[in-house]
């Protein structure tokens, strides 16, 4: 089991740029698979980038690739995602994600998540 806190969330105007932090704590917590998804008003969970502890492979969502970027430093246990050219759909409550090897795209497949950090972008 690894626990996961978000940091970094906030109000932006469109256009702008906010980077959300994830530490993990736990055994062995380095060598977790780490990801993000998000979650807006009356909108089920969706999928937004992710990053591979075992080779450093990073996998996005349509809706983020080119302004979005998932990065993690090992030493620190934290996973970052610079967030650039917010639109205000890109607003939602962010959660960060662990699971062991898988970083693929389905949130059932992650048993560990964070408590989740609002992003809220204006127009």
């Amino acid at each position: 089991q690894v626990q996961l806190v978000e940091s970094g969330g906030g109000l932006v105007q469109a256009g702008g740029s906010l980077r959300l932090s994830c530490a993990a704590s736990g055994r062995t917590s380095s060598r977790y698979s780490m990801g993000w998804f998000r979650q807006a008003p009356g909108k089920e969970r969706e999928f937004v980038a992710s990053t591979s502890w075992t080779d450093g492979n990073t996998n996005y969502a349509d809706s983020v690739k080119g302004r979005f970027t998932i990065s993690r430093d090992n030493a620190k246990n934290t996973v970052y995602l610079q967030m650039n050219s917010l639109k205000p759909e890109d607003t939602a409550v962010y959660y960060c994600v662990a699971a062991m090897t898988y970083y693929g795209t389905s949130a059932f497949q992650y048993p560990n998540w964070g408590q989740g950090t609002q992003v809220t972008v204006s127009s």
